[in-house]
């Protein structure tokens, strides 16, 4: 029970900041190019409160991945619909790549700090290794959340992005897909190969680059959190 509590209280803090960041962005940057919708809803907030999903939070702690409550954004209200969608649908991914890349300059830093007779403290072993760990699996959960909501399948962001760059009659036809977009992908997760063969590799890939000599600490993460 300690052991899960521990893992739990790992996990909370970066995979709420990855979610919640992530749909608030949408929904910042729509209200910067005219819709309004969810500030009105008192979305543009970090109240876990009003983002969580009950299934997507629990996701999680399960499967190392979850989701939020999608921010609403009426396309109506933006001044340019479909070339400020593309904008809208960027933020969230582009949040958490930028949230990878600070989870990496907190474990340069910490790395830095262990040259140092700080490291031989006891601030450094019990408050500074938690929060590396913490760190490395803030970069795991949003390079997985920002690569993951970029694939061009409706009504992930990635889909949306595609609406906006093709020609009208292929981007209707794409639109049409929102609706079966998420079995299409429980489908493609649970049975096909994509996740191994495809998606997989290239999270990891991006990891392994962003955090450099850093990766062992995300790989000793991961299999603490997710494995042992």
């Amino acid at each position: 029970m300690d052991t899960i509590l521990l893992k739990l209280s790992v996990m909370l803090v970066p995979a709420l900041l990855a979610i919640i960041l992530h749909e608030v962005a949408h929904g910042y940057v729509a209200d910067r190019l005219g819709d309004p919708t969810a500030r009105l809803l008192g979305r543009l907030t970090l109240n876990p409160l009003r983002h969580l999903d009950p299934i997507g939070t629990v996701a999680i702690f399960v499967f190392g991945f979850g989701w939020a409550r999608p921010v609403p954004v009426n396309a109506g209200n933006l001044r340019n619909p479909r070339q400020d969608m593309i904008w809208v649908s960027l933020a969230g991914p582009l949040t958490n790549l930028a949230l990878a890349g600070l989870s990496v300059l907190f474990l340069r830093g910490v790395s830095l700090l262990e040259t140092t007779p700080l490291a031989s403290g006891e601030l450094f072993l019990e408050v500074i290794r938690p929060l590396r760990t913490m760190a490395a699996f803030s970069l795991y959960i949003n390079v997985l959340l920002g690569i993951f909501n970029l694939l061009p399948i409706p009504p992930l962001d990635g889909g949306r992005v595609l609406v906006g760059i093709l020609p009208g009659k292929h981007a209707l036809w794409l639109s049409r897909l929102e609706p079966f977009g998420f079995v299409l992908l429980l489908m493609l997760i649970f049975f096909t190969d994509i996740w191994s063969l495809l998606l997989s590799p290239i999270i990891s890939q991006i990891i392994q680059t962003l955090a450099g000599s850093e990766y062992i600490y995300v790989e000793k993460a991961m299999s603490f959190l997710l494995r042992g």
